[in-house]
């Protein structure tokens, strides 16, 4: 006769399968959900690539054929990095002299809304350099040990990872 008081309960048995399989599920999940990440990060350069180009050029377009840095801004020397910054991120006129407001002859631009992205993969990615650019007239050529995420061409207008690491199918960066 069974006592009126006994509780339902899961066996040993039950509760072993439900966590085998828990671990199978895991062990498939897993694995996809981290490829998944990888991916995020390559097409975040691929993004961010794609709009620094495309800010380059339109820079380019209005400017005469002078890619940015190109030329002195008025303040900064020419083919500094904060030459570059400051005609992608703020108002220029025609030779390229920066202004924070639109005036009557700075009214081309800003190309970039926030400033330098940040580069998301590679050993600079996260570091206090992540978003500065190294500034070069040969190459562009990567070269990791310096810290910058980008190594930009004022001369070209080229731009490229700072990185030697490759995405998921084994592409380099640098190569985008």
């Amino acid at each position: 006769m069974l006592s009126k008081n006994r509780r339902p309960a899961f066996s040993l048995v039950e509760l072993v399968i439900v966590i085998v399989i828990i671990g199978v599920i895991a062990a498939i999940a897993v694995p996809r959900i981290s490829r998944g990440a990888r991916g995020a990060s390559d097409s975040s350069v691929r993004g961010s690539l794609a709009a620094l180009r495309n800010a380059i050029d339109l820079y380019a377009a209005e400017h005469g054929g002078l890619f940015p840095a190109q030329a002195g801004d008025g303040t900064n020397a020419v083919g500094s990095e904060l030459a570059f910054l400051n005609q992608l991120t703020k108002f220029t006129d025609a030779a390229g002299a920066f202004s924070a407001t639109k005036t009557a002859t700075a009214i081309y631009g800003p190309y970039l809304r926030a400033g330098m992205p940040t580069i998301p993969v590679g050993p600079n990615k996260g570091g206090a350099n992540a978003a500065k650019v190294k500034m070069g007239n040969t190459g562009p050529v990567v070269s990791e040990g310096t810290g910058e995420g980008w190594v930009y061409n004022y001369l070209t207008g080229d731009i490229i990872a700072n990185t030697d690491d490759v995405d998921e199918a084994n592409v380099a960066y640098n190569t985008y």
